[in-house]
């Protein structure tokens, strides 16, 4: 199966050249990036977040398999939906889909189902890809797009993700693709993406989903970051850092509404 590129030109850009030279622009040079489980990157068009994502890519060293795990922001197809083998097109070339994780991934956790439909127009996981591919050119991924769910159901599913990681016997790096809070006022924004982001800085899954729930916080991405702190955990995950935050606003000099983006590496 081979899924398209359905935001290039969009969120990024479309023809290989000036994808390249965006992402060179983004990404810094960097002679020794670090090894870490897991990382939280914004999935915003490049113009908005680009350069959140692209420091915090400049300083992970990308292994041969990444895990990147997706909101359902249209919430079609299965709840918790693992992309079938098959590879994914970028402007810049094929990404294989890693069907040896993807079985284990299948195998240890009961909630996943291999389903195409929740991601044939999902942004969020497609636009972590040419981060990867520049960074490591022969990248294989596997990718889940996840709607809601109780936090037991998510625990399950990290935990199901740890352990078919442990099982696969190699390096997996496990991308957490969110964006903030969304459209409310700089001030709002910022006092809500602190309150999310010690939960999550904390390692505190549970904490994280609470806090945005009861204080309608945004982050469209809560449950694709809970899962991923969930699983590292289990991967002996001690601590973690914020590598940059910023808003739209930033961007447009607009601070009336805005969305919050941050870059975390969990290790």
């Amino acid at each position: 199966m081979q899924r398209q590129a359905v935001v290039a030109g969009q969120f990024y850009p479309g023809s290989e050249d000036s994808l390249r030279d965006s992402l060179s622009l983004l990404i810094a040079k960097n002679t020794s990036p670090k090894q870490v489980k897991g990382i939280i990157s914004p999935h915003a068009g490049y113009v908005y977040s680009g350069a959140i994502a692209g420091k915090l890519y400049s300083q992970v060293e990308i292994p041969d398999s990444v895990l990147i795990i997706g909101p359902n922001h249209r919430g079609v197809g299965a709840a918790a939906a693992l992309y079938p083998d098959g590879e994914w097109l970028t402007p810049l070339g094929t990404v294989s889909i890693n069907s040896r994780l993807n079985s284990l991934l299948l195998r240890h956790g009961r909630y996943l189902q291999s389903d195409s439909i929740a991601h044939n127009s999902e942004h969020s996981i497609e636009v972590q890809l040419p981060f990867l591919q520049y960074l490591h050119h022969d990248v294989s991924v596997s990718a889940i797009c996840i709607g809601h769910g109780d936090y037991e159901i998510l625990r399950d599913i990290g935990h199901g993700i740890a352990a078919a990681i442990k099982e696969y016997g190699e390096n997996v790096l496990i991308v957490a693709s969110s964006d903030m809070t969304h459209y409310e006022s700089a001030e709002v924004v910022l006092k809500k993406d602190k309150v999310a982001l010690e939960r999550a800085l904390a390692l505190d899954g549970k904490g994280l989903l609470d806090v945005c729930h009861r204080g309608r916080i945004t982050m469209c991405g809560v449950v694709p970051a809970t899962v991923m702190i969930e699983a590292v955990l289990q991967l002996g995950a001690q601590q973690s850092e914020l590598v940059a935050y910023g808003t739209s606003g930033d961007i447009t000099g607009d601070n009336s509404q805005v969305v919050g983006y941050a870059a975390v590496v969990v290790n």
